[in-house]
């Protein structure tokens, strides 16, 4: 069964569905364009989504990512994250912003990120990448993932499309 507009989650019931698969899924790839106009991505670990949709990392200054995201005019750069385990997925088109703002780091910092930053908050050049999401889609199993496996097996033996297995919801903020 294909999926129609009248079964597309949006709304405050999405924004709070990407929030809770963001924070889940936790690493994402985060793509930006390169001088040559090629795209490149690269892991990244989010440290929040929070009550505004800005999505949070720690970066070091004088990375390519940040200079990359900063020389596009308007900043823009897609994040990808991906449960395969889980069938869940969630795309977000935003824009990318430097923020140096040392309470906000101590908020979101953990001994976990000590491996990436040496000396913690006070390595040099340690900076926030908030990325503002402007276009969000998720995609998960309608009917939890046992269900949606049982759906595409059966799909693949009887050579018929998969009945509608996956939810999906999409956001312009």
């Amino acid at each position: 069964m294909t999926h129609t507009e009248e079964d597309l989650v949006t709304g405050p019931e999405a924004i709070a569905r990407v929030k809770e698969l963001v924070e889940d899924i936790h690493f994402t790839m985060l793509t930006t364009r390169d001088p040559a106009g090629n795209l490149v991505s690269r892991p990244m670990s989010t440290r929040q989504m929070d009550g505004n949709g800005d999505i949070w990392f720690f970066t070091l200054a004088d990375t390519a990512k940040v200079s990359e995201s900063q020389a596009d005019p308007q900043h823009d750069v897609g994040l990808s994250y991906l449960d395969s385990k889980g069938h869940r997925y969630v795309s977000v088109a935003g824009r990318a912003q430097v923020v140096r703002d040392a309470a906000k780091m101590k908020e979101l910092y953990s001994p976990s990120l000590d491996i990436w930053f040496e000396n913690g908050l006070e390595t040099p050049g340690i900076v926030l990448l908030r990325v503002t999401p402007v276009e969000c889609e998720f995609w998960e199993p309608r009917h939890g993932k046992l269900v949606t496996a049982a759906g595409m097996l059966k799909a693949l033996v009887t050579r018929d499309t998969p009945d509608d297995t996956m939810s999906h919801g999409r956001v312009s903020c």
